[in-house]
C-alpha cells in the first residue's frame, strides 16, 4: 500500500546498525535453538517503546551500505582502527561470532519488513550521510526524531529535529548540546572537525577541546553559522596578537581541519545522484502495511518465544494508514 507524508506529520528515523549494535553487545536473550538473539529482541522492543513514547506517523530505518568510498578515498584510515564490539553478556561460553551477528541482522531486516516500517539501504553510503540528506533536503519541513547515540547528528538539530540518545536515554535538542559542549548545533560540525572523533579514527588538533574552542572563539556558541573560512581567518588573526598554544596548533593544522570537515559534514557531498534517487523513491512510496501472520511464522521458524507480538500489535497498528 502506498502512502505519502504530509507536512504536519512526525517521522522517526532510526540509525539501524547503531541501535542494533547497542543491543547486540548487551542483551543476553537466547532462542530455543541456543542462538543468541539479543540484538534482534532488543532492537525490536526498543523501537516499539519509542513508537509509544514519540507517537510518530512514520518509522524509517536506515542501514549502513558498506561505508563511503569518497570518505575512504579522502582518508584511507577512516574508521579503520575502530575496535570490534565485544559481547558484554553474562554467559562466557557463548561465542561472539560474525556469523551470529549477520544472522541476527538478516533476521531483523526480514522481520521488520512485515511491519509498517520503511527500511533503506544505499550501497556504498553511510547511514549518517543518508540521514543527513533526509533531514536537510527530502524531509526538511517535517518533524523528525533521529534515534542514535552518534554525536554526528547534533549538526542536524533545529526546532523540528531532535535526537533520541539510547545512551543518555533522553532527547537531545539544541539547548542540551549547548549546555553540555557550549557549542551551538549549527557550529557543531565545525567544532568536531577541529576536536576530532576517536570513534571514527579522526584525529583532531592536539590539545584542543570543545571548551577551548568556546573560550577562544565565542562565535561557536552563537546560532549563526560559523563558516570554516571565517574560523581559519579568525584563528590566524588571534595567533598574531597573542601567544596561545591552542590557537597556534589550530593554525598549524589547517589542512587537517579542512579534511575533517569533509568527513564529518552531513550533506550531499558524500552521496551521488543515483544514491539520493534511491532514497527519494523509498520516501515517496513509504511502506504502510502489516502482516502479522508472516511475523509469527518467522518467530516460530527461528524458535524465538521471548518476544510478545500481541503486546506490540497495537503499537504498530497506529502506523498503518489508508492509501
Amino acid at each position: 500500500m502506498r502512502w505519502i507524508l504530509t507536512y504536519n506529520e512526525r517521522v522517526m528515523i532510526v540509525d539501524g546498525l547503531n541501535l542494533f549494535t547497542r543491543h547486540y553487545v548487551a542483551h543476553p536473550a537466547m532462542s530455543q535453538n541456543g542462538e543468541h538473539i539479543g540484538g534482534f529482541i532488543g532492537f525490536f522492543n526498543n523501537v516499539a517503546r519509542l513508537i509509544d513514547k514519540c507517537n510518530p506517523d512514520r518509522v524509517i530505518v536506515i542501514w549502513e551500505g558498506g561505508g563511503s568510498k569518497r570518505k575512504r578515498d579522502l582518508y584511507k584510515d577512516y574508521k579503520m582502527k575502530s575496535r570490534p564490539q565485544r559481547l558484554n553478556r553474562y554467559y562466557e561460553d557463548i561465542p561472539d561470532t560474525l556469523k551470529n551477528r549477520n544472522y541476527q541482522l538478516s533476521l531483523l531486516i526480514k522481520f521488520l519488513d512485515t511491519f509498517p516500517i520503511t527500511q533503506i539501504y544505499v550501497e556504498d553510503a553511510e547511514a549518517d550521510d543518508v540521514i543527513g540528506y533526509l533531514c536537510r533536503y527530502k524531509l526538511k519541513n517535517y518533524q523528525k526524531i533521529i534515534v542514535s547515540s552518534d554525536h554526528d547528528y547534533y549538526q542536524l538539530l533545529n526546532h523540528i529535529t531532535i535526537v533520541w540518545s539510547p545512551t543518555l536515554k533522553d532527547f537531545v535538542n539544541d539547548k542540551k548540546v549547548i549546555e553540555r559542549f557550549n557549542i551551538h548545533p549549527n557550529n557543531f560540525c565545525l567544532a568536531k572537525s577541529i576536536v576530532g572523533d576517536k570513534s571514527d579514527n579522526i584525529s583532531g588538533v592536539p590539545g584542543v577541546g570543545y571548551k577551548t574552542l568556546a573560550k577562544r572563539f565565542p562565535r561557536f556558541t552563537e546560532s549563526s553559522e560559523y563558516l570554516l573560512c571565517d574560523f581559519i581567518e579568525d584563528a590566524n588573526n588571534l595567533a598574531k596578537g597573542k601567544k596561545l598554544k591552542s590557537v597556534n596548533m589550530i593554525v598549524k593544522n589547517e589542512i587537517l581541519i579542512k579534511r575533517n570537515w569533509k568527513l564529518v559534514h552531513l550533506d550531499l557531498s558524500n552521496l551521488v545522484r543515483i544514491q539520493t534517487s534511491k532514497v527519494d523513491e523509498k520516501i515517496e512510496n513509504l511502506k504502510s502495511t502489516h502482516n502479522n501472520i508472516i511475523a509469527h511464522k518467522i518467530l516460530k521458524e527461528n524458535a524465538i518465544n521471548n518476544l510478545d507480538l500481541a503486546r506490540t500489535l497495537f503499537t504498530f497498528k497506529r502506523l498503518v494508514k489508508s492509501q
